[in-house]
């Protein structure tokens, strides 16, 4: 037979249990979560500023190191030393480079097209000459396409 503390004691745990479960279910689908094509394409979908967080203002070696980051990160192709490769050989590492094609940025991205990518991949009102914008986004269009586009690459 149960004793009412019993019971008690049971109703508590199972209670707690339940509020665990119901608290943690956003971090554990949130890590579990992949970067596929569909979570690429949803729009705004912003970067967590403590993923790759260097300043990349103050130095060329911080500049590096973020792009190194990133490309560990999204697991690029030919992975990080060809993402510093490319940036190196795009613009020296230089965010406010720009082609007078209509190109800018650590990546050269074309500023045409700059706004909707920087939506896709997560830095929407971002400009193409913020560095860590312009790195994740190159980064993440590598990861889903290759270097193709680059024609350093």
């Amino acid at each position: 037979m149960m004793t009412t503390l019993t019971r008690y004691r049971r109703s508590f745990a199972a209670a707690l249990m339940l509020t665990l479960l119901l608290t943690a279910a956003p971090l554990i689908s949130s890590a579990g979560a992949t970067d596929t094509a569909t979570t690429d394409r949803t729009a705004d979908r912003r970067v967590a500023r403590r993923i790759c967080d260097y300043d990349w203002k103050r130095s060329t070696y911080q500049l590096k190191r973020l792009i190194r980051c990133a490309a560990r990160r999204w697991d690029v192709a030919g992975g990080p030393d060809k993402a510093v490769s490319v940036a190196r050989c795009e613009s020296r590492f230089d965010p406010e480079a720009y082609n007078s094609g209509g190109y800018a940025g650590v990546y050269q991205q074309a500023t045409r097209y700059w706004p909707d990518r920087a939506t896709t991949y997560g830095f929407r009102d971002y400009s193409v000459y913020n560095g860590r914008a312009n790195i994740v986004v190159s980064i993440r269009m590598a990861h889903r396409g290759g270097w193709g586009p680059w024609a350093c690459a």
